[in-house]
């Protein structure tokens, strides 16, 4: 990989990333900057002429990035970097010039954690109903007290059929916790099955399936040309009634309209979403209201150790730029993940 030496690093992750490069000492020259700057790949307003690995993350600026590669970007352009490391999963909210030309890495795995026990934590408030039983007072004590003792007790999750839709580092999280609850696990991915095979997850072959089997369905899709929209009027309209929707993957795989005709008219039961398109939702869309609608911001990745996986990643994929190695969770820029 050409370059200068020592590598010039642009750091656009703050600093718990910086602290993990300090550790290279004179091996790297580093500059800090900003990826919510209006122009996150002017890597000459950070302070460099020419910069040989940029590290940065999802961002405003980066949505509103030109559509042709800007200054210092083209593929001959002997100061563009040769090696971005991004810090998120997905790599749809950047301009394709920035996966060319180029090695991509991303931050595949390093949230899938949190992200499963959020997803566990959706699936058992719907089931359980524990945010719903709230009572304010000795009469509506007794009251929900009677309706669960009597004609509808809580839900159980042992049984119950889980769809993954994508089975990458997310949905193998997801499925090792859901094992543990006694739910039965569905898959149904785009690519090749990991080396090892599936292991106690039933493939399915396709969408449609999965939304036809499942109780509950997560998404943990990238988002691509080929997957956007795929949860549409067609794959809801054969869902199983009631299905309990969770995505936790990009807004846009999820046909908005068609989702609220489907909650409306109760083949969707109900839906967790943490992502939508765009984020924030305008004012007065019906997410925000909707009674069969659980709706946070974007925050199922949070986790207390995120950032330090990330800063630990980083740190071992220059180890192997040293190295002359293959970096790990290197993105195809043909699939777009």
């Amino acid at each position: 990989m050409p370059g200068t030496f020592p590598p010039r690093v642009v750091n656009q992750l703050g600093p718990e990333v910086r602290a993990a490069l300090d550790g290279f000492g004179s091996r790297l020259r580093i500059v800090d900057a900003s990826r919510e700057s209006d122009a996150p790949w002017d890597y000459a307003a950070a302070g460099f002429d020419r910069a040989d690995i940029l590290l940065t993350g999802p961002s405003a600026g980066w949505k509103r990035a030109p559509a042709e590669p800007p200054a210092g970007w083209a593929a001959d352009a002997p100061g563009a970097p040769r090696w971005v490391q991004i810090v998120s999963a997905g790599v749809d909210g950047f301009p394709p010039w920035l996966l060319r030309d180029r090695i991509v890495t991303c931050g595949r795995g390093d949230s899938a954690v949190p992200i499963a026990e959020y997803v566990l934590a959706a699936l058992l408030l719907r089931t359980k109903r524990l945010d719903a039983l709230r009572p304010g007072s000795p009469d509506a004590w007794r009251r929900d007290a009677a309706i669960i003792t009597g004609a509808a007790p809580l839900g159980s999750l042992d049984g119950q059929v889980l769809g993954l839709a994508g089975f990458g580092a997310i949905g193998q999280a997801v499925a090792a916790r859901a094992h543990g609850f006694g739910l039965r696990v569905l898959a149904w991915r785009r690519g090749k099955w990991p080396a090892g095979g599936h292991g106690p997850v039933e493939p399915v072959d396709s969408l449609a399936e999965l939304a036809r089997r499942s109780d509950h369905l997560v998404l943990a899709l990238p988002l691509t040309e080929e997957t956007a929209g795929c949860v549409n009027a067609d794959v809801l309209l054969h869902a199983r009634p009631g299905l309990h929707l969770v995505n936790v993957a990009r807004g846009g795989l999820v046909d908005h309209a068609a989702l609220l005709a489907a909650l409306d008219r109760g083949q969707v039961g109900f839906a967790t979403l943490d992502v939508t398109s765009p984020e924030p939702l305008p004012a007065g869309h019906p997410f925000y209201s909707h009674p069969a609608v659980r709706l946070t911001p974007h925050l199922s990745w949070s986790g207390p150790v995120v950032r330090e996986n990330s800063a630990r990643r980083i740190a071992e994929n220059i180890e192997r730029f040293f190295a002359g190695q293959p970096l790990r969770d290197v993105v195809d820029a043909a699939r777009g993940y």
